[in-house]
């Protein structure tokens, strides 16, 4: 009885297979199987894919990542950071993105991502940005602080000159970060370069919002637990004859949301119309850069990962993706969201911060246990030394500089682990170590 020859798909399976053996990864052969079928069915123009028992849709490659197990939890994090609708004047579609809405497939995802299509339907386009300047403030006014979150900051308009803000030189065109303070005040106060007072108030950067973007610092006491939460928008202004036009000049693809309610499918619908024929071109491009930034200018070899998964699972290179799929569920890839934590104490240390002080002591009880789980040897005696002494200060209630100090200090260590991690199996696939090659020499 004669067998088929093995095809180049079977054959580069069976390389990523070996490559992922020699490093001691486990990578099940049958979902790698089941997720390449899937994958390879897809054709562009055919996107859409709708969960009809959760009721979540999105992208269909992007579906095949995302776990229903910890959707009531996303969801009451949603309400929290979700711009509210307004019936014939703002119309929105919340979604998760990044690791969270890659939950499949990543075991420890940093943060709770957010992105929010909201479309704002006015006569003119500064009706538009008046009604985007209300109900923003509104939003992050009526969410500074509660007992499970705390605001951390706003992202708003861009400076108008080169000046000095909160301590640091910015650049004309930089988005402005408000924080609470400035939030409550309406007001940023300034200097020019020549020490030139200057105040810049909430309505006179409406007109151009640029970048819009709220961060907070949530607690889940139940599971002892605190993260980052963002919520990122893309705000579009819909007049009375129907044209849709993005308020910031660009109107996002779809490539990495997961939408939390079905109800929205006719807000994105409507807006997923106007996306540019090249939208893929475009998120292709965009992904090469971020890859090149952050092998070279900035590197840590995590979030390049992430964007090469992102980008091979939608450039056909779907071998590479597969074997990249693994890597985010190793247990040493928790140290990733060890880093992004120690940042997420970090800013909860803020003047009359309202989460309890034992949700942030629990959170840093886990942490320290993750990284006894994930290494041995002299790297874990550092960081649980580092973050022994971080949780002592958060016990003590002590703040400011001292706690940054140890924060940064546990953090920096952390991301060379991390560092380390990625780049040793990024680069111990060739197809992968070629590619990350050709894109770092490419500037």
């Amino acid at each position: 009885m004669s067998t088929e020859a093995n095809t180049p798909a079977d054959e580069a399976l069976e390389n990523i297979v070996a490559s992922a053996r020699r490093l001691g990864i486990e990578l099940d052969e049958a979902d790698a199987l089941q997720w390449l079928s899937a994958i390879a069915s897809w054709k562009p123009g055919d996107d859409l894919a709708v969960d009809e028992t959760t009721g979540i849709f999105g992208h269909k490659i992007v579906m095949l990542d995302f776990s229903p197990t910890d959707l009531a939890y996303f969801r009451e994090i949603g309400h929290l950071v979700a711009i509210p609708d307004e019936e014939g004047v703002v119309e929105t579609a919340i979604a998760l993105s990044g690791s969270a809405a890659q939950s499949k497939i990543q075991s420890y995802p940093g943060d709770a991502d957010f992105f929010e299509r909201v479309n704002i339907i006015a006569p003119t386009r500064e009706e538009a940005c008046r009604t985007l300047a209300r109900v923003l403030r509104a939003k992050a006014i009526g969410t500074m602080h509660g007992s499970t979150y705390q605001l951390i900051e706003v992202k708003f308009g861009s400076y108008p000159w080169d000046c000095l803000a909160d301590g640091r030189l910015v650049k004309a065109g930089s988005p402005i970060s408000w924080g609470v303070d400035d939030l409550r005040n309406g007001a940023i106060h300034a200097f020019l370069r020549d020490d030139t007072p200057i105040t810049l108030r909430w309505e006179d950067v409406q007109l151009e919002p640029g970048w819009c973007k709220l961060d907070w610092v949530i607690a889940d006491p139940a599971r002892g637990r605190l993260a980052n939460a963002s919520n990122m928008l893309d705000v579009t202004w819909e007049a009375p004859d129907g044209s849709i036009t993005p308020l910031d000049g660009f109107l996002d693809p779809y490539f990495q949301e997961v939408y939390l309610e079905s109800e929205s499918i006719p807000i994105f619908a409507k807006l997923a119309r106007h996306v540019s024929s090249d939208a893929l071109d475009d998120y292709v491009e965009g992904m090469q850069r971020e890859i090149r930034k952050y092998l070279t200018h900035d590197p840590n070899f995590g979030k390049a990962a992430k964007r090469l998964y992102n980008l091979f699972r939608l450039t056909g290179r779907y071998h590479e993706a597969a074997y990249l799929r693994e890597l985010f569920d190793e247990p040493a890839t928790i140290l990733y969201q060890v880093w992004s934590l120690i940042r997420t104490i970090d800013d909860w240390d803020e003047p009359g911060s309202s989460i309890p002080v034992e949700n942030v002591l629990a959170q840093a009880d886990q942490l320290i246990m993750a990284v006894i789980r994930a290494l041995e040897g002299d790297a874990e005696e550092e960081i649980v030394q580092r973050l022994l002494a971080l949780r002592d200060i958060v016990a003590r209630q002590g703040s400011g500089e001292q706690l940054t100090i140890q924060a940064e200090g546990a953090r920096q260590q952390v991301i060379n682990l991390v560092n380390n991690f990625f780049y040793e199996r990024l680069t111990a696939l060739p197809e992968i170590k070629q590619f990350m090659d050709e894109t770092a020499g490419g500037e």
